[in-house]
């Protein structure tokens, strides 16, 4: 079962770009430079790369930072859900995800492939751990889902 737009409509209030789409996301990351197949691009910091990039690289739609001037060369139709804390984000759309994927019951469905490179994301601080034990939940329920590095 992948995320789709309908589920981060959901979570997200403040949505710019086109807000009437089927979108599924098959990709998740916080790196611009990863191929993102039909992706959901999350910058956590400034080393996640350039919003153009993620585009060029299969991304669909992203999750920005309320407080980040959106770059000019964003095409008008391309969904952004804005946030003031995108981590907190990441952690609401991980919890909103492992609920969607718990009901189900199927031994192998396509799930949507969380790839995070942060590494303070992933294990440096208290704020950001129960994060990285969500994904693990995730990769538990489909081994082949789930990438980390960094």
């Amino acid at each position: 079962m992948y995320l789709a737009f309908n589920d981060l409509v959901k979570l997200f209030s403040d949505i710019k770009g086109i807000k009437e789409v089927d979108h599924l996301y098959i990709t998740v990351t916080d790196n611009a430079d990863f191929v993102q197949t039909k992706g959901l691009f999350i910058p956590l910091n400034d080393d996640s790369g350039e919003l153009l990039e993620a585009i060029a690289n299969g991304a669909i739609a992203a999750i920005w930072d309320k407080k980040k001037q959106v770059p000019k060369y964003t095409p008008n139709h391309f969904p952004l859900f804005f946030t003031d804390n995108p981590i907190e984000s990441v952690r609401n759309l991980l919890r909103f995800y492992i609920e969607k994927i718990d009901g189900d019951k199927e031994e192998k469905m396509n799930m949507t492939k969380f790839v995070f490179f942060n590494k303070k994301l992933l294990k440096e601080n208290k704020e950001t751990y129960d994060i990285a034990v969500m994904l693990e939940k995730i990769s538990m329920k489909n081994p082949d889902n789930l990438e980390r590095r960094g």
